[in-house]
């Protein structure tokens, strides 16, 4: 059991969002159910994850879609659109949302984000992600993804355009002096002229200064190359660990390489995914944790599964073990981290389908609101991550509980917020200020 005694350190919590849950089954056992196109749905979804007071909403999002995908995610709303919207409907949880820089375009991004962040008044992060999907090429007319090191070349590249962009605002360049005539200080709005190898941008961005400077910049990759754009950019990372000392591991690689790169570590937050399963008391959430893995469509399983892994799993015996994965162009990470897992846990391919199709490859927490604390608590002062982007696997239930039972757990610890402190998602988080 970790130390109850308050170092002083606060977990930073996400809320990942799927409007149906995130476990494949979760759908069919909640009794609200909700629609992932439905604006007042997740406007309630918002609102009660503020009222938990978690640092930020995020919405994770996909450039293609097939009848495999869970139904959170077969047919939603864009992004940056619904956040739009739970910006009006919201007054302090971060607002966050997934945008590939692989089909986009940096100034039609940068304006989009500045935007948001205007009319959050400060709430808004980018999860900068490079897509991989051979799906995702023919739909925007390719036959074929990019390569690994060419997409990740293209978005080194497109962050440097984005913050260029919103710097060619300072502070100060909007000053409506009625007297003089004056609206806008010419020399603090700057064109970038930018001219790179895959992107040549005049500029200035036609949208002010925001709030915040520019969003939050939150990354996801955890390959060699992922790591790297987060050590020289990112303020958040999200990962997949399934074990505390893979945790620690990864920890320690990234915050060194954010140190390599001239950057404070303690300017970069790493939080997890992981799914609580929680009950008022441990035998109540292992039932629930039994429901939902028996609700499990194995075929659908082993279809996402063969999705990720890039190859067709159902040639496979379903009881044998798992097999080895091709080294692909995307997803390198999430794979590694199923295949350690079925190494170390000697699953078979089924068992693997139903825990990658029920959690989506992230860890499970089943137990009371100690139990997730405990667990909670040990990662953060092991040195395993900073805060956790919680992904419930029913929605509203297991959101509710977790709001209900764990976060009043976490606050007796002094590990998390009685209240929001500041205006803005960058403040909250406890990053500095974009100069």
């Amino acid at each position: 059991m970790p130390n109850t005694a308050n170092t002083g350190r606060k977990l930073r919590l996400g809320l990942f969002v799927q409007p149906l849950g995130h476990h494949i089954s979760g759908w069919r056992l909640t009794q609200r159910l909700g629609s992932p196109t439905d604006i007042d749905w997740l406007i309630a979804i918002a609102k009660k994850a503020e009222e938990g007071m978690f640092d930020m909403f995020f919405v994770g999002d996909a450039l293609a879609t097939n009848v495999h995908r869970l139904p959170s995610t077969m047919a939603r709303l864009e992004p940056l659109t619904l956040l739009a919207a739970l910006a009006v409907n919201t007054r302090h949880i971060g607002l966050a949302a997934t945008a590939s820089t692989t089909f986009s375009d940096p100034f039609t991004l940068a304006r989009s984000f500045s935007s948001l962040d205007h009319i959050s008044r400060g709430r808004a992060a980018w999860n900068v992600v490079t897509s991989f999907s051979t799906d995702v090429a023919r739909n925007f007319s390719r036959d074929d993804m990019p390569d690994h090191a060419e997409r990740y070349g293209k978005a080194h590249e497109f962050l440097q355009v984005a913050f260029k962009l919103w710097e060619g605002w300072q502070q100060g360049a909007v000053i409506a002096n009625r007297e003089s005539g004056q609206y806008f200080i010419d020399e603090k709005i700057n064109a970038i002229n930018h001219q790179g190898e895959h992107y040549q941008v005049q500029g200035p961005l036609n949208i002010s200064r925001s709030p915040q400077g520019r969003p939050v910049i939150i990354e996801a990759g955890s390959s060699s190359d992922g790591q790297q754009l987060a050590a020289a950019t990112a303020e958040v990372v999200f990962t997949a660990a399934a074990s505390l000392e893979e945790a620690q591991t990864f920890y320690q690689r990234q915050k060194q390489q954010v140190k390599d790169a001239g950057r404070n570590p303690q300017h970069l937050l790493i939080l997890p995914g992981v799914m609580p399963i929680v009950g008022r008391t441990r035998e109540e959430a292992q039932e629930t944790w039994k429901q939902l893995n028996l609700l499990v469509d194995i075929d659908n399983g082993i279809k996402q599964l063969s999705a990720r892994f890039g190859m067709d799993l159902s040639q496979y015996p379903l009881d044998g073990p798992v097999p080895s994965a091709p080294i692909g162009e995307g997803g390198q990470s999430r794979v590694k981290l199923l295949t350690d897992l079925a190494e170390r846990e000697n699953l078979s391919l089924r068992e693997l389908a139903a825990i990658a199709a029920g959690s989506r490859g992230h860890r499970v927490v089943v137990g009371n609101a100690v139990d997730i604390a405990d667990d909670f608590q040990l990662w953060l002062e092991q040195g395993a991550a900073d805060g956790f982007n919680i992904m419930p696997a029913i929605i509203p239930e297991q959101l509710e509980l977790f709001i209900e039972l764990v976060i009043p757990e976490l606050r007796t610890r002094g590990l998390f917020r009685e209240r929001y402190e500041y205006a803005t998602l960058r403040e909250n988080l406890g990053l500095p200020p974009i100069a």
